[in-house]
């Protein structure tokens, strides 16, 4: 083992093979460590909005055009009613979270990253990780190693300003995509979100406040548009479950270690916004490792978590609330250009001038309505 690193990773996920690959292409030594071995699979919705893709090719992955199944845009549903809207540029991709993963560990490899399989780190102290056959000395240590990170515990960046969760459950069915979009469905209990990942396979997770709510025999019932779609389709993968967490951290940084991804803050998986944050942190750490400055890091996360924490709460409260959400239904299904600026908002493509302006219209027209 190398025992001289300028970073060490702790965590081989998504997230931490970003900021590997991201430190690398600055120039640095980067070692990622992960008590998994490859590829590392994960519960959660499978689905790539453009402005990720386009996160991951800042990084210089440039997803293959078989990697998975592309999806124009959004569709909500609710009982009879739906609205629908477009992405304002490129598609969004489903893709298998482990091919998604493999991609990323062969981008790691290519940059020169060295990579720890089934590894154990035991603990870190200022410029050393301690791990189960011996110590590596670093310059800089990151945390990538999920929501209950221990890296974040140890460095004691784990006080938290706010934080909110759900359950989620994911299952895959074997049947052909029947929309080129991505489907939000709204039930009294739990939404249902449908992403297409090949042409002949759909991920569906269920979320709700409680494990009760996202059993799926018993939740699709509650849904039966989409019920009816997938009626009598072979499963394509055991039901995993996941907690899907909001949550805010005072700090990310503390020292020379400093957090990314689900140890550093998360969103709802609702959002679909979890995979660009990481892979955006990863690209401002890499910045801010080069500058000699990981307050630049701080500054730029909580910047970056801002706009996709506000969507997450709004999406969570719609699915708590169905009266209101019954009147934000029938409204957009009357106005669909509102949906395509909220999209557009979520996405990061709207200006805080058009932001005011589309918050300013749904507010009159759900007072009206």
């Amino acid at each position: 083992m190398q025992k001289n690193r300028d970073v060490f990773v702790i965590g081989g996920g998504p997230a931490g093979l970003a900021a590997a690959i991201a430190a690398a292409r600055k120039g640095f030594s980067v070692t990622v460590a992960d008590g998994s071995a490859p590829p590392i699979d994960k519960p959660c919705g499978e689905g790539l909005m453009p402005e990720t893709q386009a996160a991951l090719k800042d990084l210089g992955v440039v997803l293959p055009e078989n990697a998975g199944w592309n999806f124009r845009g959004i569709r909500f549903l609710q009982n009879e009613t739906e609205v629908s809207a477009l992405f304002p540029s490129g598609q969004g991709m489903g893709i298998r979270r482990p091919v998604l993963h493999g991609l990323l560990v062969e981008a790691a490899e290519k940059c020169g990253v060295r990579l720890l399989w089934e590894a154990l780190v035991r603990g870190i102290e200022s410029g050393t990780v301690h791990l189960a056959e011996g110590t590596v000395s670093a310059r800089w240590i990151i945390g990538a190693d999920g929501g209950a990170s221990r890296v974040r515990k140890w460095a004691r960046l784990d006080a938290t300003v706010w934080r909110s969760q759900r359950i989620a459950s994911r299952r895959h069915f074997r049947v052909r995509p029947w929309s080129d979009y991505m489907e939000i469905y709204w039930g009294k209990r739990a939404q249902a979100y449908v992403t297409p990942i090949s042409a002949n396979e759909a991920c569906i997770v269920l979320m709700g406040d409680d494990a009760s709510s996202v059993k799926f025999d018993e939740a699709l019932k509650e849904l039966p548009r989409l019920y009816s779609r997938i009626a009598g389709a072979e499963l394509g993968s055991r039901e995993r479950g996941a907690v899907t967490a909001m949550h805010r951290l005072s700090r990310v940084v503390r020292g020379n270690t400093a957090l990314v991804g689900d140890a550093s803050g998360g969103v709802d998986a609702i959002t679909g916004e979890g995979l660009r944050l990481a892979f955006r942190q990863a690209a401002a750490l890499a910045g801010a490792m080069e500058a000699g400055d990981l307050r630049m890091y701080q500054r730029a996360h909580r910047a970056l978590q801002q706009r996709p924490l506000t969507m997450g709460k709004l999406m969570v409260e719609l699915g708590r609330r169905p009266g209101i959400r019954q009147r934000v239904m029938g409204v957009m299904s009357r106005r669909p250009e509102l949906l395509e600026r909220m999209l557009a908002i979520h996405v990061g493509r709207a200006s805080s001038r058009d932001i005011l302006s589309a918050a300013a219209q749904m507010t009159w027209q759900f007072l009206t309505a």
